[in-house]
């Protein structure tokens, strides 16, 4: 059951095969066994995912389920859960237990999933190691010496170590797709305002974008067909007819016009990755696609405009953090200022300082115009490139990481190496444009290669159809770490 795909396990709940809480009780004792070396879970309330499984259990014999009614999820936690402690991965939210839940939240129990737990994360989603979160370092499960990606790493290590049948993520820069990369999953990143931000605590608010992570895209495509939805408590979410993101898995790709960006195949890329994807994009000519080769010349830029961008946001998101209305407090201080200063001081660890720093800076008056407007006319160029790019292909495709999974600590005292990581990614949510990445290979070390698959606004079921018929063709998305 453990490498079961959603879609299996929602029938065998459906023929009583296996209860809800059957399943639940799987999943929870591997959780209780394998978390402990992997660290991928910040909290787990065993008695309240059974209360809830044996809800599902009690609806599906009414006759009253949906696809995933029944079936545990593990949800980042960056997404508030009503009575569920939602931190963040930081020590500033180490105490907050939610009141309410996140959109995202109530879309899954209205489909009468079960809260598995929440999953660690970079804090406050800022990272791409999941190595910043007060909680320690997440591990990947293909191995434990190395980084799983972030900042979505736990529930991207959670579903390549199966302990749990699939996640929630948040995509800000690659948070979804280079995790989901580094450990040998799916995940993909929406067209920005498919899925509401309502309840997801917010690092820079014209990206941030929940998604899923499951084995399969098939499994992606029935998770957001949950997740997505206008909420009218967002203002960025978009008012839309509801889509199913399942009806073109099976279109044949006779004809798939792919592009291959020559940026993304330039200096930088390892070569085992470039073999890896090469080889994927072989596999798809194979199945009727062609290639065309296409340009992002502003491809180069896109690293810096997020790291501008995206601390601009972050400094004002962050500025709510204070100890004066939830989470962490300091025990002594002088007056208010101090109170204030000494909180944020000892509750944000050391890159979200970095970013609020950095933020601030750039929003400051005498820097505004040559920075942070700077960096967002940049932006509307980038989006402009991939505009021109769809002119001559329905996809883009290419490396989700320039490398495989690397050594925990390996780049924790370099941040601009870091930051490179996102340089495949990062474009798509400054465009605000759907990505996925599934698994295509390996590369060193027997670690998982990712294949980026971008497409144009709203074509999520068209990225699903052709990562789906990948996934018939292949079987990377079978494969699991061989320790757990």
């Amino acid at each position: 059951m453990i490498h079961a795909t959603l879609k299996e396990l929602s029938a065998a709940l459906a023929r009583k095969e296996i209860s809800s809480v059957e399943l639940t009780t799987l999943f929870l004792e591997r959780i209780e066994r394998l978390n402990p070396r992997l660290n991928a879970f910040i909290t787990v309330d065993r008695q309240r995912s059974l209360a809830m499984a044996r809800a599902a259990d009690a609806r599906i014999a009414a006759g009253q389920a949906t696809v995933l009614t029944g079936i545990p999820l593990a949800h980042k936690d960056i997404f508030c859960a009503e009575g569920w402690l939602t931190t963040c991965g930081s020590k500033i939210l180490s105490n907050f237990v939610s009141p309410y839940d996140a959109h995202v939240i109530e879309q899954f129990n209205a489909a009468g999933a079960v809260i598995l737990g929440k999953t660690n994360m970079d804090e406050f989603a800022m990272g791409s190691s999941n190595e910043t979160s007060y909680y320690g370092p997440v591990r990947n499960p293909w191995d434990t010496d190395t980084v799983p990606g972030g900042s979505s790493g736990g529930s991207a290590a959670a579903v390549a170590a199966r302990l749990a049948p699939a996640a929630t993520g948040t995509d800000t820069g690659g948070s979804i797709r280079q995790p989901a990369a580094l450990t040998g999953i799916s995940g993909i990143k929406p067209t920005y305002g498919v899925v509401s931000r309502y309840g997801m605590i917010a690092f820079a608010s014209s990206l941030d974008q929940g998604g899923p992570m499951a084995k399969t895209a098939e499994d992606c495509a029935l998770l957001l067909n949950t997740m997505a939805g206008f909420d009218a408590r967002d203002s960025t979410s978009l008012e839309r007819p509801r889509e199913d993101y399942t009806r073109d898995l099976e279109r044949p790709l006779t004809g798939l016009r792919i592009g291959l960006p020559r940026e993304f195949f330039a200096e930088g890329l390892a070569d085992d990755v470039r073999r890896a994807v090469e080889e994927a994009i072989a596999e798809y000519r194979r199945l009727g696609a062609r290639t065309v080769e296409v340009s992002l010349p502003n491809l180069n830029l896109s690293v810096p405009v997020y790291y501008v961008i995206a601390p601009a946001e972050a400094s004002s998101n962050l500025s709510r953090f204070d100890g004066v209305r939830y989470g962490y407090r300091v025990p002594e201080y002088a007056d208010l200022l101090d109170m204030y200063c000494k909180t944020r001081a000892q509750g944000f660890g050391a890159e979200v300082k970095r970013r609020i720093l950095i933020g601030t800076y750039v929003l400051s008056h005498g820097y505004y115009d040559a920075y942070y407007l700077q960096a967002q006319k940049i932006r509307r160029l980038i989006a402009q490139d991939y505009a021109e790019a769809f002119r001559h292909c329905d996809v883009i495709m290419g490396p989700t990481s320039p490398t495989v999974a690397f050594p925990l600590g390996a780049k924790t005292d370099d941040p601009v190496q870091m930051y490179l990581n996102d340089i495949y990614t990062i474009g798509a949510p400054l465009a605000g444009l759907p990505a996925l990445s599934v698994p295509c290979g390996f590369g060193a070390g027997g670690l998982p290669v990712g294949l980026h698959m971008i497409g144009n606004y709203f074509s999520e079921a068209r990225l699903f159809n052709v990562a789906h018929r990948f996934q018939r063709a292949t079987d990377w998305h079978t494969r699991a770490p061989a320790n757990i």
